[in-house]
């Protein structure tokens, strides 16, 4: 508990910090959001890349396997490294969203008139809505890669410790399976990214004068 109260305090001399030299929660949201989407489409590439490779291990000769191995586990890696990124621009956001939303709560109290307190209260929860949407998508998105990894990183486990042509013939019963889970992986990407640019868009037209 004392972890999480230091913890508090120490983001929100963060925000102060930022915003006495003109630098908005909400800037800071729109910012991540847009490093979170990115983070998403490099991961988007780098799956297609791996599986990419994954397919060129079953069509190869045996005399080339070790290259193709190597080849597919370094895939692996960085595939393992987006995934990890993703999920960290996911926390970003997740921080800035979380002290923006309390602020704009708490000030609602701040407000003289009831109109302008009825109006603002009514767009946090809008806001609070589309982020909720947006922000499932993306976790939802990030969740999709974790089977995939593992599909990945069995499938080079089986070739670095089997490294000959009986488990080329096992493996190509894989390729199918994989690429599912990968075009599926993918549309959930695309549908977290869509999110990510309406609600940028969103924070734009709300900042616009």
């Amino acid at each position: 508990m004392l972890a999480s109260f230091i913890l508090a305090g120490c983001q929100s001399a963060y925000y102060s910090a930022l915003e006495q030299v003109g630098i908005q929660k909400r800037e800071v949201l729109v910012d991540r959001v847009e490093d979170g989407r990115d983070a998403q489409q490099a991961a988007d590439e780098q799956f297609s890349s791996a599986l990419e490779q994954f397919r060129a291990v079953v069509r190869v000769p045996e005399s080339e396997l070790s290259r193709t191995y190597d080849r597919l586990n370094d895939e692996y890696e960085e595939s393992e490294v987006a995934a990890k990124r993703v999920e960290g621009r996911i926390a970003a956001i997740e921080d800035v969203a979380e002290a923006l939303f309390d602020e704009w709560e708490d000030e609602l109290s701040l407000y003289q008139s009831a109109d302008y307190r009825r109006l603002s209260e009514r767009q946090l929860r809008a806001t609070r809505a589309r982020y909720g949407e947006m922000i499932a998508a993306m976790q939802d998105a990030a969740d999709s890669m974790q089977p995939v990894l593992l599909a990945l990183r069995d499938n080079v486990l089986f070739l670095k410790h089997n490294l000959n042509a009986r488990a080329i013939g096992a493996l190509r019963g894989e390729v199918d399976g994989l690429e599912r889970d990968v075009t599926a992986l993918r549309k959930r990407m695309q549908a977290a990214i869509a999110r990510s640019d309406a609600f940028i868009a969103e924070l734009n037209r709300q900042d616009a004068p």
